[in-house]
């Protein structure tokens, strides 16, 4: 009996080690920036490719994995402007971040992206690193903005603040990567300073502790 209990914790033991070394070893190219593929995973595992697939279904759940042992905490990555209340300033820092890590994986990014399109309303999902970022970035305006217009303004950032918009302008309107990012920061920070500007007309000024009752 304890033969037979020590061969089943042997063999745990061995698939556990089995799937560590399969996420190192995707964790690994990925920042490569590189296209990652599951045989290149395997490869560098050491593990034949139907071994790497009796573990991970498909390339995107290995890759979501991996990416998740990478990722910071929004606060840790929006460090540099800790102190700053600008939302404006939070969030050109938040998309510079976003857009600069998904240059250093771009190949494991764009895996993923391709699964996402190509099962659209499947079980697959992506590491949420970009609604994270977008929302420590606009916390000043938690308790001041109108929460639709907050939502508003998630919304169109998240088309921004993104890899697919990145890609769009590297890929198809011939950006380099620095012009790239340097748009996309320019087009995030216009959004938020318009939502701003509009939050604060829309505010009730006053007068000698009167609101001003001017026709808007």
């Amino acid at each position: 009996m304890a033969a037979i209990q020590h061969d089943s914790t042997g063999r745990v033991n061995q698939k556990r080690r089995t799937r560590t070394a399969i996420v190192h070893a995707a964790s690994e190219l990925m920042l490569t920036g590189r296209e990652v593929t599951m045989p290149e995973i395997a490869r560098a595992a050491l593990v034949s490719e139907a071994t790497a697939y009796r573990y991970f279904p498909d390339l995107a759940s290995l890759l979501r994995e991996a990416m998740a042992d990478h990722l910071p905490d929004p606060a840790e990555a929006l460090a540099s402007v800790a102190g700053s209340t600008d939302p404006v300033e939070r969030v050109a820092a938040a998309t510079e971040y976003l857009l600069r890590l998904v240059l250093a994986r771009q190949g494991a990014v764009r895996a993923m992206i391709a699964a996402t399109i190509t099962r659209p309303g499947g079980p697959v999902s992506r590491p949420g690193l970009r609604s994270g970022l977008i929302d420590h970035a606009l916390a000043p305006l938690r308790d001041t903005a109108d929460p639709a217009a907050l939502a508003q303004l998630k919304l169109s950032l998240a088309v921004v603040v993104s890899a697919e918009a990145l890609f769009s302008l590297t890929d198809l309107c011939g950006l380099q990567p620095e012009a790239a990012i340097a748009s996309a920061v320019h087009t995030a920070t216009t959004l938020t300073r318009a939502a701003v500007q509009e939050s604060t007309a829309g505010a009730p000024s006053t007068r000698h502790g009167r609101r001003d009752r001017r026709p808007r």
